[in-house]
C-alpha cells in the first residue's frame, strides 16, 4: 500500500456507534442546554434539523457554521447569536455526557499510528455537522486528539458534506494531496465509499458498525476494524 493520505471517518468507525441511538441522546442533551436561553425543546430539535439539512445540501456557497445558523435563525425567528454562543459552551463541556450513547474502541488509536507509518498525512474526514470541539469531544473518547492528525473535518472549516463527492476532493485540495493518492476508511457504503470514490480515491469499508446503501454497494476492500488495522500494520 502506498497512499499519500489516509482519511478516516468518525462516527461508527473511529468511534462505535447506532446513528440513531447517539442523536436521539445527543439531542436531548442539547436541548436542555439550549432550550433556557429561549426556546421549547420541540422548535429547537425542529430547527436543528433544518439546520443540519442544510449543510447536509450545502452547495459550497458558504461555511458550514454559517448555513447551520442562519438556516436556525430562519426556522425560529430568533437571533442565532445566544444559542450560537450557548452551544459553544455545550460542545466544549456537556457533550460529554453524549459519551454514554457510544461505544468502545480500544484499537483506535493504534490504527491511526499505522496509518501514520504507512502514509504522510492522517485525516479525520468526520462529516463536518459539528464545531471542532464536538469533534475532539468524540475523538477523546476513543483515546485520541488534535496531535494524532494533520487536518480534522469541523463545521468552521468545510462548505461541503458527505455524500457530497465535492466533500472528498475539497479536502484533498486543502491537505495538497490528490484524490487518487488517498485511502478513505469508513463504515458508510454511501457516505464514505461510494462518495469517495465517486471523487477518484480508493476506499475500504469497515463493517463492524457499517451503513448499508442498496442504491451504491460496495464490493471493494472491507473488514472488521481489527482486520483493518492489521491490514495497516502490514503496510
Amino acid at each position: 500500500m502506498n497512499y499519500k493520505a489516509i482519511f478516516f471517518d468518525l462516527d461508527g468507525t473511529l468511534l462505535p456507534m447506532d446513528n440513531d441511538t447517539f442523536t436521539k441522546g445527543y439531542f436531548r442533551e442539547l436541548a436542555k442546554k439550549l432550550s433556557p436561553v429561549g426556546i421549547e425543546p420541540k422548535p429547537l430539535i425542529d430547527a436543528v434539523w433544518a439546520g443540519t439539512k442544510s449543510m447536509v445540501t450545502n452547495d459550497g456557497s458558504g461555511l458550514n457554521a454559517d448555513i447551520f445558523w442562519d438556516t436556525f435563525a430562519s426556522v425560529t425567528g430568533l437571533d442565532y447569536l445566544p444559542f450560537r454562543n450557548a452551544a459553544d459552551e455545550f460542545y466544549k463541556n456537556e457533550f460529554s455526557a453524549a459519551k454514554q450513547f457510544t461505544g468502545e474502541n480500544p484499537l483506535a488509536k493504534k490504527a491511526v499510528d499505522m496509518a501514520h507509518q504507512c502514509s504522510r498525512k492522517v485525516i479525520c474526514a468526520a462529516n463536518p455537522l459539528f464545531p471542532l470541539d464536538g469533534q475532539l469531544m468524540r475523538l477523546g473518547w476513543v483515546g485520541l486528539g488534535k496531535k494524532d492528525f494533520d487536518y480534522i473535518c469541523s463545521y468552521e472549516t468545510e462548505s461541503f458534506c458527505k455524500p457530497n463527492p465535492k466533500f472528498y476532493t475539497s479536502l484533498c485540495e486543502k491537505t495538497g494531496v490528490k484524490p487518487h493518492e488517498c485511502l478513505m476508511i469508513g463504515n458508510d457504503e454511501n457516505e464514505d465509499m461510494y462518495a469517495a470514490l465517486m471523487a477518484g480515491m480508493n476506499a475500504y469499508l469497515v463493517t463492524d458498525n457499517a451503513v448499508m446503501c442498496e442504491k451504491h454497494r460496495f464490493d471493494g476492500d472491507a473488514g472488521s476494524f481489527e482486520e483493518m488495522t492489521r491490514m495497516l500494520s502490514r503496510d
